[in-house]
């Protein structure tokens, strides 16, 4: 482990190596965005509490010519974490509540699976993710529609994946109940308080936990997945359910402001904003995350903040990742006083901690160690493509002599169940449907594979990837049951038939 001791403080980065640094930085940028690594990205930094880059590259959408700029809002997804935990600390710092506070005070009406942890169950808990909540717990319910308070209210339904406090699983709503819990005794809405606490005091105008406030924006950056090899803005993400966790859009000038709020432990522009011991906690190694399976550092997660032991010593970080198309990240180096953001507008791409990590590598040592992009890029790529590939090998093509499906009506009707709700299969135009979601809002086509078992193709940035449906039909000759494997990640994806 490299002690943070060991890296070169604020004064011993020279003006001659950060100007180095930031040529090559900006050298990089240019040539992923021609080369077409991505459609767009801006870039922050921060050194010795002021702002020395801010630039924008690319277009805010793939075939359009409007620029991205330092003033282009971007969706930030789970980099939304760290910017949330350090509004918990302005809380904190207020009073109003503790990192230690109990969910069952803040939020009685708030379960888990298990009346102990439920209990005991605090705000550092759910911002640490040691709660043992599935990491995919709530994720499956916003996808089809439901809100977040119906989300909160269902997580009592799902098993733990660990014991309390002994393991850590990242949960977007976990996060999400601690901040809402939170915020509860401030007697507002996550969304006013985020506003109140932190936006407005560090003059983030752009800021906000609202995604209407995101589409307000002229200036704002598209979401872009890569289809047949181009980058298509083809699908847009409304994250409210999980605003705390996944739903802030800012800019880099804004992020940098909060950078320096961060490095300088509560301070900003000479005042004191947050108490330090408020704000250091979140930076407090909690839960063992291993290796960092790309650069090796040791890493461990705090209150919404990645804290890692690596070859330039101590940092505090976070990524963000819409798989629909955003990419985000923040390093902070609290020791060199250093500080980067690199949003971007698609998925996937390595590039953000790519160009992070030559960053640092060009400051600390001079030169860049080896091609962080690629290895980023090939970490990033990886993520679905072993999913996507099994599930073509098990669904690419009906077995040889496929057994037909029963009369549409034997699959026809409402099921239901606590955590899904009611789903609905129907007769569409070109066979059944299935109808999921408030109101049945969601609509998923189903395609016959074999006998009882139906596929479709659920998510939007992966529509090659199948799912399948599987009904269980009793004596009757009439399904009894369904089994929806999209959501079924946590065992909560079998509903059965109500009425005939």
């Amino acid at each position: 482990m490299v002690l943070s001791s060991e890296v070169a403080s604020a004064q011993d980065i020279s003006p001659d190596r950060m100007a180095a640094a930031l040529a090559a930085l900006e050298q990089m940028a240019e040539a992923a965005v021609a080369d077409g690594d991505v459609p767009a990205l801006s870039i922050g930094v921060v050194h010795d509490d002021k702002v020395v880059y801010l630039k924008g590259f690319g277009t805010r959408e793939a075939g359009k010519p409007e620029p991205a700029d330092t003033e282009t809002v971007f969706q930030i997804a789970s980099l939304s974490k760290p910017v949330s935990s350090t509004v918990v600390a302005a809380l904190v710092s207020d009073g109003l509540v503790s990192w230690n506070a109990r969910i069952a005070d803040l939020d009685p009406a708030f379960r888990l699976a298990d009346p102990y942890p439920a209990s005991e169950l605090t705000v550092r808990d759910l911002f640490s993710h040691r709660s043992g909540l599935p990491g995919t717990a709530g994720d499956d319910l916003e996808d089809i529609g439901y809100d977040r308070a119906e989300i909160l209210r269902r997580l009592r339904l799902v098993s733990p994946s660990s014991s309390f406090r002994s393991g850590y699983s990242y949960s977007n709503f976990g996060l999400t109940e601690g901040a809402v819990a939170a915020a509860k005794q401030a007697g507002k809405a996550w969304e006013d308080v985020a506003e109140e606490k932190l936006y407005r005091p560090l003059g983030m105008t752009a800021t906000s936990s609202r995604h209407a406030d995101f589409i307000k924006h002229a200036n704002r950056a598209a979401i872009h997945v890569k289809l047949d090899g181009k980058w298509v803005a083809k699908v847009e993400r409304d994250p409210d359910a999980q605003a705390p966790a996944g739903g802030v859009s800012s800019t880099a000038r804004d992020l940098s402001e909060w950078m320096r709020l961060e490095l300088g432990n509560g301070v900003y522009a000479g005042n004191t904003l947050i108490a330090a011991d408020a704000i250091a906690q979140t930076h407090v190694p909690l839960v063992t995350r291993g290796k960092n399976p790309v650069t090796g550092a040791d890493s461990f997660y705090g209150l919404g903040w990645n804290v890692e032991f690596g070859r330039h010593g101590l940092s505090w970080g976070h990524a963000g990742a819409f798989s629909v198309g955003a990419r985000s990240l923040v390093t902070l180096f609290p020791d060199s006083d250093l500080g980067i953001v690199v949003l971007t507008n698609a998925f996937p791409t390595g590039l953000p901690e790519g160009l992070s990590d030559s960053f640092a590598d060009m400051v600390f040592d001079g030169k860049v160690g080896k091609d962080w992009i690629a290895s980023w890029d090939a970490a990033y790529s990886g993520l679905f493509g072993p999913a996507i590939a099994a599930a073509k090998a098990t669904y690419a093509k009906p077995p040889s002599s496929p057994t037909p499906a029963l009369e549409i009506a034997a699959y026809a009707g409402r099921y239901s169940s606590s955590f899904v709700g009611d789903a609905n299969v129907v007769a569409g135009a070109g066979g059944l449907v299935l109808q999921l979601g408030p109101d049945g809002a969601k609509s998923y086509p189903l395609q016959h594979f074999d006998r009882d078992i139906f596929l479709t193709f659920p998510s939007p940035e992966m529509p090659e990837m199948p799912s399948a449906v599987r009904f269980s039909v009793g004596p009757d000759g009439r399904s009894a049951a369904v089994t929806i494997e999209f959501l079924d990640d946590n065992g909560l994806g079998t509903l059965t038939r109500v009425g005939n």
